[in-house]
């Protein structure tokens, strides 16, 4: 039998109907250990992952992500209410910014890099990201998503055979934006990598949705049919494992980006069981927690700002770690909607820039640097932010949903080069 990841990375397909067509949840499968036809492909493969590395708070660490919500809506839904009593909610949780796509590739890459829309675009193999950090302690990792079409596949999206509502036209389930793992290159681009990028008959067959622009009775829907049976399930659920369910980011623009999280699983110690955590977090403390769980690595960017990225205070405590406290006036605002800097906008860009190279991450130990990066572009030695689209161009990382759907990407040009 294969052995579940250290880390799974676990993200559900977008639903792009409007709020107000949104589909009611019907369960696509017996149980989420079950192989269906409802979605695309079935599996015949399996990571059969048997090396476990141990952490200090955690042997096994699983994301779930749900889609754009405030906190107050999730967190009074009944079956998250039930899920609290199971574990600790977190009270002061943010997303880094808005919209979807660029929350889901700062938690992997520690900065979304100016991304402020959901284009299709690409990192270069030279910016590093949390698989490399895994790899070099010898920490598994896979992502599986929901209603993908198949392993491995680059698209921007996927319709697929509506099983809801049969008879009706394909239906929009997967969407790549909500897929960080295929956005870099030096993931989605290296053979042996890509194959870890997972449907969900995948994790059923390794033994064992999202409520964008749906409702939150839908993600609710999904929980009970999805999560909660793994609860209960050892081969799954063990005392060494911590589960994490959160949102990507809030869905009021207007306020702060607070969204609702919760750390489940049988690494929380049963005094913690139903207690709340008032600590500030953002997606950049998944990034640091693990790196203080195994004595990792960090990327220099997000995840070793100290005012960003503590570490969830019960692995904290457990491994000496000292968290930030910042008081309530404090806290920056999240909601960020304007046009920052970056590689990835076109209307402010810049090359991609060099990690913080003098910062000690919440594993103790230095950066890491991926071949290829230049290390003198550092933030203040980058060139002025150019606005591309007076003169008639894009990013050179943004690529057209044309061109992507067949696998193939844009050359890294020089003059973007990290």
């Amino acid at each position: 039998m294969a052995r579940l990841a250290a880390v799974l990375l676990l993200v559900s397909s977008a639903r792009l109907a409007s709020a107000a067509s949104a589909q009611v949840f019907a369960p696509p499968s017996r149980g989420p250990l079950v192989q269906t036809a409802n979605y695309t492909s079935f599996s015949n493969s399996t990571l059969n992952d048997k090396h476990k590395t141990k952490g200090k708070a955690f042997n096994r660490f699983i994301q779930v992500w749900l889609e754009n919500t405030d906190f107050a809506t999730a967190a009074s839904t009944p079956v998250f209410e039930s899920l609290a009593e199971q574990g600790i909610l977190l009270t002061n949780s943010m997303a880094v910014t808005h919209p979807s796509e660029p929350n889901y590739v700062a938690a992997i890459g520690g900065d979304f890099f100016g991304m402020h829309d959901d284009n299709m675009y690409h990192v270069p193999s030279n910016i590093s990201t949390v698989v490399d950090l895994l790899e070099e302690r010898g920490v598994t990792w896979a992502t599986y998503q929901e209603n993908m079409p198949t392993t491995s596949f680059y698209g921007f999206d996927y319709h697929a055979k509506n099983y809801i509502s049969p008879g009706s036209a394909d239906y929009p389930y997967y969407v790549r934006k909500h897929n960080p793992l295929m956005i870099y290159d030096a993931i989605s681009q290296d053979p042996k990598r890509v194959k870890r990028i997972r449907t969900f008959n995948d994790f059923a067959n390794d033994v064992v949705n999202d409520a964008h622009d749906t409702t939150i009775d839908f993600a609710a829907s999904f929980l009970e049919y999805w999560l909660l049976p793994l609860l209960t399930d050892p081969r799954v659920n063990d005392g060494e494992t911590l589960i994490m369910v959160t949102f990507d980011e809030a869905e009021t623009y207007s306020q702060q980006n607070r969204i609702a999280s919760i750390l489940l699983g049988g690494a929380i110690p049963l005094k913690l069981r139903g207690t709340e955590d008032d600590t500030l977090y953002t997606h950049y403390s998944s990034l640091s927690t693990v790196q203080n769980n195994w004595g990792l690595k960090s990327l220099g960017r997000g995840d070793t700002n100290s005012d960003l990225n503590n570490v969830f205070s019960f692995v904290a405590v457990k491994t000496g770690h000292k968290n930030t406290r910042i008081p309530a006036d404090k806290v920056p605002q999240f909601n960020l909607t304007g046009v920052a800097p970056g590689a990835l906008t076109s209307a402010l860009f810049q090359p991609f820039p060099a990690p913080n190279l003098h910062a000690t991450g919440a594993g103790g130990r230095g950066v890491l640097v991926r071949p290829g990066l230049d290390k003198t572009l550092t933030p203040d030695k980058l060139p002025a932010p150019v606005n591309l689209l007076n003169l008639n161009k894009t990013t050179p990382w943004q690529m057209s949903p044309r061109t992507g759907s067949g696998g193939a990407i844009i050359p890294c040009a020089n003059s973007a080069c990290a």
